[in-house]
């Protein structure tokens, strides 16, 4: 069938859909930009409404991916795929089915259970909260409290990565390094095992301060010049080297990936408690 417009990728789930959506964008970025739409159909709770949600979604190109942990809604939906030949994957049937044969534990078949409130959802509360109050500098006497600190110059990414983490339940704080500027006195007495300084080349710097002008709407005058960058990028590393503390590389790197190194450091003692 020839296509004429954006394909609707289906997202069914019992719950909100959020895990199967982030499957549907991760299996979308791998096509052509704006190939696929992705809708969200949530909250599903019956083998009749499943029913007439497909049935009126499953025209054209017919595409679901399901994530239904309701055991009569996933054979309801497995029924469908094989009788009315509708185009689906099941994202956590197989999962499930998986880990029950293998450990013998009979799943709980409760929607939306990966969102219940418990312990570690008030701990990423509170590190959340910690990471604001300690962003860029602010309240250093709250870094002895902190489990992991994170400086560097301006644009080294120490706020997302400090968001990044803070949702993984770490409290973390961040320090900017500007020239000519004594950092706060409490960053000497912190364990230096816990302290990671951020760095990134001049040029990678220059042209992310230049973008970061760009959607203020203002110039800020040596502010994304290669020789400014340069010597604030050397006064920090003389920071980091008083301070003894772990130096990552930044430039070109996701968040997610600086992130994992810095967990690869510090994760047994996060874990353990040291």
């Amino acid at each position: 069938m020839e296509r004429t417009g954006p394909v609707s990728l289906h997202v069914l789930s019992d719950s909100l859909g959020e895990t199967a959506e982030m499957v549907a964008l991760a299996a979308a970025a791998q096509f052509t930009p704006d190939l696929l739409r992705i809708e969200r159909l949530e909250r599903i709770n019956t083998p009749e409404q499943l029913r007439e949600v497909v049935q009126a979604h499953c025209g054209g190109h017919c595409l679901f991916l399901y994530t239904l942990v309701d055991d009569g809604l996933r054979t309801e939906m497995n029924r469908m795929v094989v009788d009315a030949g509708v185009n689906a994957v099941d994202l956590i049937g197989p999962t499930i089915h998986l880990i029950s044969k293998v450990t013998g534990l009979a799943p709980t078949g409760e929607a939306g259970a990966v969102r219940r409130t418990d312990a570690s959802y008030f701990e990423r509360i509170e590190a959340l909260e910690f990471a604001v109050a300690h962003d860029d500098g602010r309240n250093p006497e709250g870094l002895t409290q902190a489990e992991i600190v994170l400086l560097g110059v301006s644009r080294t990414s120490k706020t997302p990565l400090s968001m990044y983490l803070a949702f993984k339940g770490i409290r973390v704080a961040n320090v900017p390094l500007a020239l000519g500027v004594e950092p706060p006195a409490e960053l000497f007495t912190i364990d230096r095992r816990r302290c990671f300084g951020l760095m990134s080349s001049p040029a990678t710097l220059a042209e992310i301060r230049r973008e970061r002008m760009r959607e203020l709407g203002m110039v800020v005058p040596h502010y994304a010049d290669n020789e400014q960058i340069a010597r604030e990028l050397d006064d920090a590393r003389v920071i980091m080297r008083r301070i003894g503390c772990i130096v990552v590389n930044t430039d070109g790197r996701a968040v997610e990936e600086t992130a994992q190194e810095i967990l690869r450091y510090v994760g047994d003692d996060l874990a353990t408690g040291d």
